[in-house]
């Protein structure tokens, strides 16, 4: 992939720019199993695991959701990152965006202009809108979030609603999300949503998750659907009565993993995760899935011997699950752990500490193409 930011030095966000994708994946996939052969022997000696072929993306227009910093002029705005001086640096027109994202960019900017919203400045920590947040669902729909400093400027969102509507259709839910703080974080805790509807239908294949404004959904579209069709037929073969879809976001793995007869359960510390993934159960008519907002450590920890299921899949931040939880793990009657990765260190590091678990099968997805990130899913095994 060729992009203009990169070459001309104004953004480096994608440092694997310019290198050849197939050894991008490749390198990507070496690193994997070099973490996770050190962590097998680690928790026990050397294992046979089948390794699956690694699922790739396209290269560019891959990216369902740009989290855009608001700089320049109300007259002039940016819409993209900010140099080393704080200064906005437009990348209105960045490459590794989905196609509906690359065309509402242009569209938000001169929106923000004619609204006559103010930038903020970092440095003088003066103005209002810091952020424009886009996610283009499977079908081309757009929620779009304007992270403003106060509810000052709510009057003139809605005020020119109607013409970002009449512009940029594909917008079905919008809202401004309300940052009072100066501090680096991207969003606040209060949400108001502008238009009728305030969920976003992200199909994926035969599961329809309805994303609300504050819930994580992943990145690449079309990898994500492969990585939950990887584990579904994971979690099928094994063929479980019970189980729990910790860090379960909008329930992506609990939802597929669902069958007649299967108590499954998701648990997530976002409400508003929490809310998406119950609205797209009962709209997928699936009554014995249910979902909780809870620390996924505390609720491991409290659950009662007989409560425990036969499979368990965690999908952590790039911390991992941590050492109370690989502990837990370790000492439980679990059978079966599908464990979905960003992180292959902090994944190595989990499974070093549950020498009870032989890695069976591992296949790394390329979520991220241009970036040294990924995503890796394994299936263990108790032995």
């Amino acid at each position: 992939m060729q992009c203009d930011y990169f070459d001309r030095g104004v953004c480096r966000s994608c440092t694997l720019m310019g290198q050849p994708y197939a050894d991008q994946v490749l390198d990507k996939e070496i690193r994997t199993r070099e973490l996770l052969h050190d962590a097998v022997e680690a928790a026990g000696g050397p294992a046979a695991v089948e390794w699956l072929p690694a699922i790739t993306s396209a290269e560019s227009g891959y990216r369902n959701k740009a989290k855009m910093v608001v700089g320049g002029s109300v007259q002039h705005p940016t819409v993209g990152i900010l140099d080393h001086r704080q200064r906005g640096v437009d990348l209105r027109h960045c490459g590794i965006c989905a196609p509906g994202i690359q065309r509402a960019l242009p569209v938000l900017a001169q929106f923000i202009a004619d609204a006559g919203l103010i930038p903020y400045d970092v440095a003088a920590r003066r103005g209002e809108i810091k952020f424009v947040l886009v996610t283009e669902s499977p079908d081309g729909e757009l929620m779009v979030r304007f992270v403003l400093r106060s509810e000052g400027q709510l009057p003139r969102l809605r005020e020119h609603l109607g013409t970002l509507r009449s512009v940029l259709p594909e917008a079905v839910v919008v809202t401004a999300n309300l940052l009072p703080e100066h501090k680096a974080v991207t969003e606040g805790e209060h949400e108001v949503v502008l238009t009728d509807r305030e969920t976003l239908p992200m199909r994926m294949g035969a599961v329809t998750m309805h994303l609300r404004p504050q819930s994580f959904f992943q990145t690449n579209t079309a990898v994500a659907e492969q990585l939950y069709a990887q584990a579904t037929a994971w979690i099928d073969e094994v063929d479980p009565a019970s189980i729990w879809d910790l860090y379960c976001g909008v329930g992506g793995f609990a939802l597929h993993a669902a069958r007649t007869g299967r108590a499954v359960t998701g648990i997530e510390t976002s409400r508003e995760a929490v809310r998406s993934a119950g609205q797209s159960a009962r709209a997928a008519g699936l009554p014995d899935v249910r979902f909780a907002a809870d620390d996924a450590t505390e609720h491991a920890l409290r659950a009662r011997p007989g409560a425990v299921p036969e499979l368990i899949v965690v999908n952590p931040p790039r911390r991992g699950i941590g050492a109370t939880l690989a502990d837990w793990l370790e000492q439980s009657s679990v059978g079966h752990v599908v464990y979905s990765s960003c992180n292959p260190v902090t994944l190595a590091k989990d499974l070093a500490r549950m020498p009870s678990f032989r890695l069976t099968r591992a296949r790394v997805l390329d979520m991220f193409p241009q970036t040294g990130h990924l995503e890796a899913v394994t299936l263990l095994t108790r032995r």
